[in-house]
């Protein structure tokens, strides 16, 4: 704890944090919660992750950024419209679930968030 008697994290412990906040269907409020900070904080160190001022620890930004990939096949007779592009990625019990136009960038930085979250 700081001298305020505030906790006083990481730079990895932020980033983490950070990316995590990035994955979709997350929730700011419910990830402070989480880890017992503010929503304020966590916003703080998005946009400094995103700016390159907080970085990812070595351990997470060095994990390959390619997921299994899965593709299910309809059956042949089914005459269902097809439904808008979307990518679904797969890490440990985490689902990432993505339109096709989502920046790489940020994909990339979910995609981390959710091995780092891994157990």
């Amino acid at each position: 704890m700081g001298p305020s008697g505030r906790l006083q994290r990481s730079e990895p412990e932020r980033a983490r944090i950070a990316a995590e906040s990035l994955m979709p269907g997350v929730r700011v409020v419910d990830l402070a919660r989480k880890h017992g900070t503010t929503r304020w904080q966590i916003y703080n160190w998005r946009k400094k992750l995103q700016s390159g001022e907080l970085a990812l620890p070595e351990s997470v930004a060095a994990l390959p950024v390619f997921a299994e990939l899965l593709v299910e096949m309809a059956p042949a007779e089914a005459s269902v419209p097809p439904a808008p592009a979307e990518i679904e990625i797969v890490v440990g019990d985490v689902v990432i679930r993505s339109g096709v136009r989502t920046d790489e960038q940020h994909l990339t930085l979910v995609i981390r968030a959710a091995r780092a979250s891994a157990p």
